[in-house]
């Protein structure tokens, strides 16, 4: 019997696999019709909101810096009540240049401006992150989903370490641990590469 982790990363695989078929992956097929990428700047604009889950995901870059193997992440919400309400971040999916999974990692709350939850609220939310929408590509929104099912428990796990890295963090004087820019990433887990489908 295929357990629902093998089953996802078998989704994750077949992702990848149809579009490498197109000469397409994770990344390139997110930034499909973009012919400038800007550091910072949301892909797709306006992100990507599932009405039927509430989750919401966007992907960033940062500048890039020479020797960087990270190109950047998919930074994935919940919003429990709706596109107008609180946002909850529940993790960043770190990935390459050519669209590699790479590393899972939380952040500081300064660094996305979501609504806080402790760690207990927001690993509940953890499995309504799934999005089936069909831009700005079907198999990215199904790539990322079967990423919070493969990786459930190391994402709690990620969670629950976030509140402790806070909970121990002397922020600089006047700042709070959530509010404090010395303290961006809060946890993080490299995930092993997968060989080439």
């Amino acid at each position: 019997m295929t357990t629902a982790r093998e089953h996802a990363l078998n989704e994750i695989a077949f992702c990848e696999t149809i579009l490498a078929k197109g000469g397409l992956n994770v990344l390139s097929d997110t930034f499909r019709g973009v012919s400038d990428i800007e550091a910072w700047e949301h892909y797709p604009p306006g992100d990507v909101f599932d009405p039927s889950s509430n989750a919401q995901w966007f992907y960033h870059c940062h500048p890039a810096e020479e020797g960087a193997v990270e190109h950047g992440h998919f930074h994935c919400f919940v919003r429990p009540d709706g596109p107008e309400g609180a946002i909850h971040h529940l993790i960043a999916i770190g990935v390459d240049a050519n669209g590699r999974l790479l590393r899972l990692f939380t952040v500081n709350q300064w660094v996305v401006g979501d609504d806080w939850a402790d760690a207990e609220r927001t690993i509940d939310l953890v499995g309504r992150f799934d999005v089936q929408m069909p831009s700005p590509s079907y198999l990215v929104n199904r790539w990322l989903t079967a990423i919070f099912v493969a990786y459930e428990s190391e994402i709690a796990d990620l969670i629950r370490a976030r509140d402790e890295v806070l909970a121990a963090h002397v922020p600089q004087a006047g700042t709070a641990a959530r509010e404090d820019r010395a303290l961006e990433v809060t946890s993080e887990r490299v995930v092993a590469l997968r060989p080439e489908y």
